[in-house]
């Protein structure tokens, strides 16, 4: 994967489980797994503003921690942990990663990255997504979903735990089979975010004239 690809992992996976109808055909599921993939659209489409903590491991076995921000719609905050701080911001118009460390800084439309389905004021079934599995795991279900149009890119597997719904955890394989996994530790409504946690500017730009 590219590095503002890499970058974009953690909106991916939720943005991985818009299914297309025609896929849901094609791909054989039961209609317990149908109804499955419908409740978890319909639980992602009902986090209008959350926030929580967060645990990625890399395939490389490396740990990283964080707090993320989503407000739909299009806002989204993702905060690594020291030593890292890289930030990832979805202002509603572009995503946006600030790599202190290096004093980078990368900015993609939001339409052009996964990001924008998850954010989208309305979670859209018609897009070109393949739900390959629907799976049995404790306390839940996985799905398994790779991007119909591109599907040597790789998988992702969500996991929600049922009793109460939630998004646990995801894991996305890339093309050359490596495993990058992000759990969920907490959850939790935030009614009232700050908007000025969805602005990112360019700090090196900032700097370069001081």
């Amino acid at each position: 994967m590219t590095q503002t690809r890499r970058a974009l992992i953690f909106a991916a996976a939720a943005a991985a489980l818009m299914p297309a109808v025609p896929a849901l055909a094609q791909s054989g599921l039961s209609a317990a797994d149908r109804a499955r993939v419908d409740r978890a659209v319909a639980y992602l489409q009902g986090l209008s503003s959350v926030r929580g903590r967060f645990t990625e491991t890399s395939s490389r076995g490396r740990t990283q921690q964080g707090d993320y921000y989503l407000q739909r719609p299009g806002r989204a905050r993702f905060e690594y942990d020291a030593p890292s701080r890289l930030l990832v911001v979805s202002d509603g118009s572009n995503v946006k990663r600030y790599d202190p460390r290096l004093n980078t800084f990368q900015q993609v439309p939001l339409g052009q990255t996964p990001l924008s389905l998850f954010l989208g004021r309305e979670i859209r079934v018609d897009q070109g997504v393949r739900i390959e599995d629907v799976r049995d795991v404790s306390g839940g279900f996985a799905i398994v979903a790779r991007d119909a149009r591109r599907p040597r890119d790789g998988q992702i597997v969500l996991t929600f735990a049922e009793s109460p719904m939630r998004l646990r955890e995801w894991t996305i394989v890339d093309a050359q089979g490596g495993r990058t996994r992000v759990q969920l530790t907490s959850l939790q409504n935030a009614g009232g975010l700050d908007r000025n946690l969805f602005i990112l500017r360019d700090p090196t730009r900032r700097r370069s004239r001081n």
